[in-house]
């Protein structure tokens, strides 16, 4: 009975921190510009449930949204995704 009221209580706090974890509130278009290499990319501000705000870059016509300021890395296909890293991160 103990074990069971352990694994109950464990799983709770599981569940519960990871509804307190920062989430995407908004996405923001900041401007276009381009790499050092002359690709085009699109940057964006996220805001994220802890006030914090992060850098999102889109490129390949926004196929591709990475966090950061002109990052390549951490890079996801949907723009919801990478918003969510970032918060994350963040």
């Amino acid at each position: 009975m103990n074990m069971f009221k352990l694994a109950t209580a464990a799983g709770i706090l599981v569940a519960s921190a990871s509804s307190f974890a920062a989430k995407p509130t908004s996405i923001v278009f900041e401007a276009n510009s381009k790499a050092a290499d002359g690709t085009d990319f699109s940057k964006y501000s996220v805001k994220c449930s802890n006030g914090k705000k992060v850098p999102l870059t889109a490129w390949d016509n926004r196929r591709k949204w990475c966090v950061g300021e002109a990052s390549t890395q951490g890079c996801e296909k949907k723009q919801i995704n990478a918003a969510k890293a970032a918060c994350k991160a963040s």
